[in-house]
């Protein structure tokens, strides 16, 4: 077991890459914002703030896996 940094610097990073793999998923089953955010029943506002890289719930990350017929382990990387 490895204790956390001492600041949250780090978390940045992994939270972009996140959502670039959501993104990179979405555009590679030719998927539009508007239908991932409308068939997982979130805000259309929630999709882009995941595929910017902003903070996100596992609940929402589920939704979206979900859609995309992916794990959500591999969205999370």
């Amino acid at each position: 077991m490895r204790d956390l940094p001492h600041d949250d610097d780090w978390t940045p990073d992994r939270l972009r890459a996140i959502g670039e793999r959501v993104r990179a998923e979405r555009r590679r089953q030719g998927l539009t914002q508007d239908q991932v955010w409308q068939a997982a029943r979130i805000d259309r506002r929630t999709v882009q703030n995941v595929e910017a890289g902003h903070e996100m719930k596992v609940s929402t990350l589920l939704r979206i896996a979900w859609v995309l017929e992916v794990s959500p382990a591999d969205l999370i990387g």
